[in-house]
């Protein structure tokens, strides 16, 4: 019985040898219905039914089954509700662009490579703010990878986008004159959240954060807003000094002038119009969190030593060193160097017992 395969194109082509050849297609504009050799399947072939009801078998799925509806489920998940507040409202924003203007579009669609280069295209259209652009992708590419991992789709077209932002962090280290300039301010406030970033390399949103009752005296215990990430962080000599000698003003250990707890925006005024203040350009507040990583380093702390402090991964802590925060490497250089030579020294100072 002669089955009808409602939408199948034919592309008949007449080959060199003066042979013809069909190309059929599921649909116009759709996947080439082809044997795994590669070779195309031809009209009167068994293999062809079967491989047109693959290739169309989402193509006529449930019309509710849509981006839009990803989203939504994206949104209803612990890996979007478990975030901080902050980030919810970050990735809410892009959420709501994408689902405007890919919302209806169906399951099998969205999933088919050639929607790669129009998602692209509308990234594009941002490139202006290439920061912007780049999380918008990264939004949309996590929304198909939730989508995946719970097998609501079986591609994820937005695997390895790229970046159009590229940062380039290199040198972007605190130096002792640029914190020495900060702390000559005599801005308490300000020199209290300076150094309890150097030495603990922690966010600045999580040691806002930060209460009285997380610390015990010998270290700050902390759970990272951003991974959720709990560390113990033991702190030195000089920051416990500090931290005992500061009044309790607030439940937080970091206050305003007026002794209450910095909100995020008033932290970051404030702390702009001091570096302005001490002349301090080019640098930012989360720059003193690789500063710490480089610091550690350049102490002679391993990846693993340096990972537990920061909360960083151990991935992120060789990143940060080998390719954002290269002030260091010198120093760095000169450390194996000088280890090199004192095992040297120490070889040929052992008794040879041939």
């Amino acid at each position: 019985m002669r089955v009808k395969l409602k939408g199948l194109t034919k592309v008949k082509k007449t080959l060199a040898d003066g042979s013809t050849i069909f190309y059929c297609y599921a649909w116009r504009g759709g996947p080439l219905l082809k044997h795994k050799s590669g070779k195309p399947i031809q009209p009167g072939d068994p293999l062809l039914v079967r491989a047109f009801t693959e290739a169309t078998k989402d193509r006529f799925a449930d019309p509710s089954e849509t981006m839009g509806k990803l989203i939504s489920e994206f949104k209803a998940s612990t890996e979007f509700t478990g975030k901080s507040a902050k980030t919810r409202a970050a990735y809410a924003r892009y959420l709501d662009t994408i689902r405007d203007k890919f919302g209806s579009r169906p399951l099998f669609v969205i999933q088919d490579i050639r929607c790669r280069a129009e998602f692209k295209a509308w990234r594009d259209t941002m490139a202006d703010k290439p920061r912007a652009a780049d999380y918008a992708w990264t939004t949309l590419a996590r929304v198909l990878s939730f989508a995946k991992d719970r097998g609501r789709i079986s591609v994820n077209v937005c695997e390895r986008g790229g970046r159009l932002y590229e940062a380039d962090r290199a040198e972007k280290i605190w130096s002792e004159e640029d914190v020495s300039k900060m702390l000559a301010l005599h801005k308490a406030e300000i020199s209290a959240a300076l150094l309890l970033a150097l030495w603990t390399g922690q966010r600045q949103g999580d040691l806002l954060r930060a209460a009285w009752t997380n610390y015990d005296g010998q270290s700050l215990k902390l759970r990272q807003g951003k991974t959720g990430a709990r560390v113990t962080i033991p702190l030195a000599a000089p920051i416990r000094t500090m931290l005992n000698a500061m009044p309790k003003r607030a439940t937080t250990i970091l206050t305003g002038v007026r002794g209450n707890t910095w909100s995020s925006d008033g932290f970051r005024t404030e702390w702009r119009k001091a570096c302005i203040k001490a002349g301090v350009t080019g640098l930012t507040f989360h720059d003193l969190r690789g500063t710490a990583v480089t610091r550690l380093a350049l102490a002679g702390c391993s990846t693993s030593q340096i990972a537990a402090i920061t909360g960083h991964s151990l991935k992120d802590v060789e990143a940060i060193l080998d390719a954002h925060y290269l002030g260091g490497k010198i120093e760095l250089a000169e450390q194996a160097i000088l280890k090199l030579e004192e095992h040297q020294a120490i070889e040929k100072e052992q008794p040879n017992h041939d």
